[in-house]
């Protein structure tokens, strides 16, 4: 048998079919980029990169609604805090956007996902016969069982109600009426919603993170897709943040101002023991 050369086998382990480069010649999913430039939005440049084909002008409506809605959230939220400390400690731009979106895990910046996740559950259980109410009551208890009581996509610790979330539903719901998306997880979600509100006896109303979710699952987005384009999004008032900090005068800039001190719990001052 004869041995496949070295060449190919390092062509065969950097394979992809996102990009076709060589001399001269640059194409995306088969496009040349001179074809894409000028004539490509943003947001379907990403649809482009993640789903091998342009979107429908109304799914990049959507996926832009939802770029759009998640660029910012102030300097209270960690992920711009850490832009501006960072810059203040002399990282540049682009050390500032890493340091700050690598901490867009979990806890701050993974309930779309989660969200995403506990939609795909109610929907699955659906597929199997379960009414909705049924179904959203389900999904939450195996998602509570295992991940704790809070539940991703729904309530906000600083808006009563989030003023973005009843926007994005809006134009899910009109996408919906011109059979752009079949509304299924906009559905879930809404179920997820009813049901919190019948066992906590109040609404504990949809937020960001919940509304993307239910874009991103009438896209066609996998859950993990979810943090993903939201880190994109994210990345623009990341980015706003640390160049506005460029511009003044701290250094060495803390989580906050020097006039407030902290709360020290430990061991009381004593004397290092003689030998």
């Amino acid at each position: 048998m004869t041995e496949t050369p070295l060449s190919e086998q390092a062509a065969t382990w950097w394979r992809t079919s996102i990009c076709d480069i060589s001399p001269g010649q640059i194409a995306f999913r088969g496009y040349p980029i001179e074809d894409l430039i000028g004539r490509v939005s943003f947001p379907a440049m990403i649809w482009l990169m993640l789903r091998g084909d342009l979107p429908e002008p109304q799914h990049e409506e959507l996926l832009q609604a939802a770029l759009v809605a998640s660029v910012d959230h102030g300097p209270h939220a960690p992920s711009i805090a850490i832009a501006q400390m960072a810059v203040s400690c002399g990282l540049p731009l682009n050390g500032a956007m890493a340091s700050a979106i690598n901490t867009l895990d979990d806890v701050h910046g993974g309930a779309g996902e989660q969200a995403l996740e506990l939609y795909a559950n109610v929907l699955e259980r659906m597929d199997a016969g379960a009414k909705i109410g049924e179904a959203a009551a389900a999904a939450i208890d195996v998602f509570t069982a295992a991940k704790g009581a809070y539940l991703p996509g729904f309530g906000h610790r600083f808006h009563p109600i989030d003023p973005r979330s009843g926007r994005l539903l809006e134009l899910v719901d009109a996408c919906v009426g011109k059979g752009g998306v079949a509304g299924r997880h906009a559905a879930a979600a809404r179920a997820v919603e009813a049901a919190l509100r019948m066992r906590k006896g109040k609404l504990i109303p949809m937020n960001i993170d919940g509304a993307t979710a239910v874009i991103y699952g009438e896209l066609g987005f996998a859950p993990p897709l979810a943090r993903g384009v939201f880190c994109l999004s994210r990345a623009v008032g990341i980015l706003a943040h640390a160049w506005e900090q460029t511009g003044r005068k701290d250094r060495n800039k803390g989580p906050m101002p020097k006039a407030f001190g902290y709360r020290y719990e430990g061991q009381p001052r004593r004397r290092l023991p003689e030998r």
